[in-house]
């Protein structure tokens, strides 16, 4: 989950150094315990270390700047500790005890036990607890001048996960990079070459990317880059175009990327609405790319992914519940499902999210359904990720890059194709009467305008944020469509506030959770307008009966709500299926204005990255 940038050559736009440190603060979201850069200089290898923030390891640099002239080259890491504590001994990058290699790395080397007590044994000293060090030291006791061999064994000796991106002392113009399950892009521009875990960190210099692959390698030069596998076969290999801006990784004018990614989801959901409907009508035909009688012979349905990826497939599964009850539906946290004995084969469609493509348990899963037959669909933010390589048929989400660690956009995003995915394989089995599809259809293209309204509102949810930031914790309450997006408000307020908040259906408050209500614990009830408004006002009111403040979020047409709540958040009626569309926006603002009033770091909380790619 950490953050690797390496350069080396001239840009165009920058010097070597400010390449590193741009590209290192584009992907701080990765984790940001420590930070280092390795920069080839004049007189041989500079290594700066900090414990802290890439903000930090700016300033280091500036001071050292008489040190780092005539910089050539260089590799930078921002760390999410994962093997020994946070201190400048085990900040990346981490050099050979000889001096001879310079590495950072992101994953978890499973067997670097082994290779450090080897290693040991013959002598060599470890001056740092991490794993990282194990493929340092080893690499430098293979090296003798051959770096595609030296690297070619270095590789298939490790155990785990590994983006490895490396300098040799003696090769100044060179830098080795590969991976196995942790990811990395790399890209040339004529002049110099690049690496980097995401891709929104090179989009200033090249919008052509090369992914690298599962067991291969990849040698950077100033005029370009080569690839080779494992066992160190040369092979050829073409870019994916990615057609996001940079403009699009700037705050611009706002305090923190996830208040300016909020502020986007109207615009997300209309762009992906617009890419896959007509006016009536789902058609997403072309962008699954699966034939249309296997869509009808379809029997069961797996929604597998982690997080709010999760929630939002929840959401997709209460929707093909409430218009047909023929499908078998399941889903399940990728992290349990690749461990359970799931049915799979030629009736079964595999559904996998992940924002960023590359979590490492959604991708053991899909891999685990492709190995059973079961037809699979990946859905993912990323084009040229992992995920998307590696699963026959992609869909994109269509939010464009989402910095923030805690997910906005991207939800909307995931929630909107799910949706229509959903709407689609029904349309296809038969199940979607023509009524219900223009029904549906017409009732998202009406939610943009929703959308923004609720944003309109944000002064009186600031305001209700700041009278409950005291709240030692929040219980969010709904029943059905609304349940996902309780699950989803408790959680934004644990990532970003680091305050206590349970999700529960309604109806199981009184089987525990009730008895830890008191004056001091804030009730966040969702309660739309329909048949399931009275039953959910019953439970708010056994809430009222323990003292706890309530906070109502309903439709504006639902009046009989307001007189149950000390607090009142109204948002547009919409279809009933939708009404997580609308009541999204009001939880995010919500955690949002609370753990600004605590003084929270909002966009990098503590102990979290933005992409989990470990188990």
């Amino acid at each position: 989950m950490c953050g690797i940038m390496g350069c080396v050559g001239k840009s165009g736009r920058k010097s070597v150094i400010e390449v590193i440190l741009d590209g290192l603060e584009k992907q701080e979201y990765r984790g940001y315990d420590s930070a280092g850069v390795a920069l080839r200089c004049a007189d041989g290898v500079k290594n700066i270390k900090i414990v802290g923030r890439v903000s930090e390891l700016v300033k280091r640099v500036e001071e050292c700047a008489s040190e780092c002239a005539g910089t050539q080259s260089g590799i930078g890491h921002t760390r999410w500790a994962t093997h020994g504590a946070v201190t400048v001994t085990n900040a990346h990058p981490h050099e050979s005890c000889d001096g001879m290699v310079t590495l950072v790395h992101n994953g978890i080397i499973e067997n670097s036990r082994e290779i450090r007590a080897r290693l040991e044994a013959d002598g060599i000293k470890f001056v740092t607890e991490t794993d990282t060090e194990s493929p340092c030291q080893l690499l430098a006791r293979i090296y003798s001048g051959d770096a595609r061999s030296a690297m070619s064994e270095l590789c298939r000796s490790l155990v785990g996960a590994f983006a490895l991106v490396i300098m040799f002392r003696d090769r100044p113009n060179e830098i080795w990079c590969a991976r196995t399950a942790s990811p990395l892009v790399v890209a040339a521009d004529g002049s110099a070459s690049y690496c980097a875990s995401d891709p929104t960190a090179l989009l200033d210099y090249t919008h052509d990317l090369f992914f690298i692959e599962e067991g291969e390698m990849a040698e950077l030069t100033p005029n370009g880059v080569r690839f080779f596998d494992f066992d160190g076969t040369s092979h050829g290999k073409s870019p994916i175009h990615l057609d996001w801006d940079s403009v699009m990784t700037d705050k611009g004018r706002y305090d923190h990327f996830m208040r300016k990614e909020i502020e986007e989801q109207p615009d997300v959901l209309r762009l992906t609405v617009d890419t896959h409907t007509s006016l009536t009508n789902v058609d997403m035909g072309k962008s699954i790319g699966l034939p249309a009688d296997m869509m009808k012979n379809i029997r069961r349905l797996q929604f597998v992914a982690c997080g709010t990826s999760h929630y939002a497939t929840l959401v997709a599964r209460d929707i093909i519940e409430s218009l047909d009850n023929s499908l078998d539906i399941r889903a399940d946290v990728a992290s349990e499902y690749r461990y359970r004995n799931v049915p799979g084969g030629a009736d079964t469609l595999a559904v996998f999210v992940s924002q960023s493509g590359e979590t490492a348990d959604t991708l053991a899963a899909a891999r685990l359904a492709r190995s059973l037959g079961t037809n699979c669909i990946a859905v993912t933010n990323v084009r040229g990720s992992t995920i998307d390589r590696e699963v026959e048929h992609t869909i994109l989400s269509l939010a464009g890059p989402e910095i923030g660690v805690a997910a906005t956009k991207t939800f909307t995003g995931q929630i909107t194709i799910l949706t229509l995915l959903a709407l689609y394989l029904l349309k296809e089995k038969g199940s979607l009467s023509a009524s219900d599809e223009a029904r549906l259809i017409g009732g998202l293209r009406s939610l943009p305008a929703k959308l923004q309204a609720i944003l309109e509102d944000e002064p009186h949810i600031r305001a209700l944020a700041k009278k409950h930031s005291g709240s030692k914790g929040f219980f969010f309450i709904g029943r059905r469509e609304s349940v996902p997006l309780t699950m989803e408000g408790a959680l934004k307020l644990k990532e970003i506030a680091y305050l206590p908040s349970e999700a529960y259906p309604a109806g199981e408050m009184k089987h525990g959770p009730i008895a830890m209500l008191d004056e001091k614990l804030t009730v966040v009830a969702l309660v739309p307008g329909g048949d399931l408004s009275d039953k959910t006002l019953s439970n708010v009111e056994e809430c009222r009966a323990r003292s706890a403040p309530i906070i109502i979020l309903t439709t504006e047409d639902n009046d009989d709500a307001r007189d149950f709540g000390d607090d009142v958040i109204s948002v547009p009626r919409t279809e009933r299926e939708f009404f997580p569309f609308v009541g999204l926006i009001p939880l995010q603002l919500f955690a949002y204005h609370i753990a600004r009033e605590l003084g929270r770091d909002i966009d990098k909380p503590r102990n979290l990255a933005k992409s989990v790619t470990v188990e």
